[in-house]
């Protein structure tokens, strides 16, 4: 046979062969990749749901610190950082709409000597009067926070100087009539305020500074008043 004839002859054949067994071998395939399981739709959707519903509680979650943060523990309004950050609004909102308002800083005249006398717990229920007193003298768009100690302050909307500055004799005179009983004495509290105007140009803290300043200036008044 020539080379040829056998070059053919192989060529004839179904496949090739194993040279050690002269049988046939066999190209083997490559397995088919196995397909991934589809989650369920319904399955899907749950999943979604509980995502948003933990993402919501979340939220709220976080939202509530954020009010914790910046609210008094004992009185429930704000304390001085939440006050500042709805001053900072006020005054945005005026700048961009000139509107205007007040802020009201009010100290009160005799807490120390009272927690001094009577102990911390008789100055709370002072200054839980003095808030109650103060949140019935203003509007539900005023804002009423504590600075802290016995310092308050308050941002009136819409005030002219001769209104905001009788609003504060108002608010030293409901103040002033406060009486509490402690060990079967009769004690008054007062306050004194102080007070600017909020404009297109007014600043956050410069805003404080001066109706803080109002309000030393009419403490030092009262003084000389209740000692004449």
């Amino acid at each position: 046979m020539t080379k040829k004839t056998r070059k053919t002859a192989a060529r004839a054949g179904k496949g090739p062969k194993s040279a050690a067994s002269g049988q046939k071998v066999t190209p083997r395939r490559s397995a088919a990749p196995a397909s991934r399981p589809r989650a369920a739709p319904n399955g899907g959707k749950a999943t979604i749901r509980r995502l948003k519903a933990e993402l919501a509680r979340t939220r709220a979650q976080i939202e509530e610190l954020q009010a914790s943060a910046d609210t008094d523990y004992l009185l429930g309004i704000p304390n001085r950082r939440g006050f500042e950050r709805e001053l900072n609004r006020a005054i945005a909102y005026i700048k961009r709409y000139r509107a205007g308002g007040a802020l009201v800083v009010l100290d009160v005249d005799r807490l120390k000597p009272i927690n001094d006398a009577f102990g911390h717990a008789a100055g709370d229920q002072v200054l839980k009067a003095i808030v109650t007193t103060l949140m019935m003298q203003v509007r539900a768009s005023d804002v009423v926070g504590r600075l802290g100690g016995d310092e308050f302050a308050l941002l009136l909307w819409n005030l002219s100087e001769t209104d905001a500055k009788a609003k504060a004799a108002a608010l030293e005179e409901a103040i002033d009539q406060l009486t509490f009983m402690f060990d079967g004495r009769t004690i008054t509290a007062g306050a004194s305020a102080g007070v600017t105007l909020l404009d297109t140009h007014s600043e956050t803290s410069r805003a404080l500074e001066a109706a803080d300043s109002a309000m030393y200036v009419r403490k030092a008044l009262r003084r000389h008043e209740a000692s004449s």
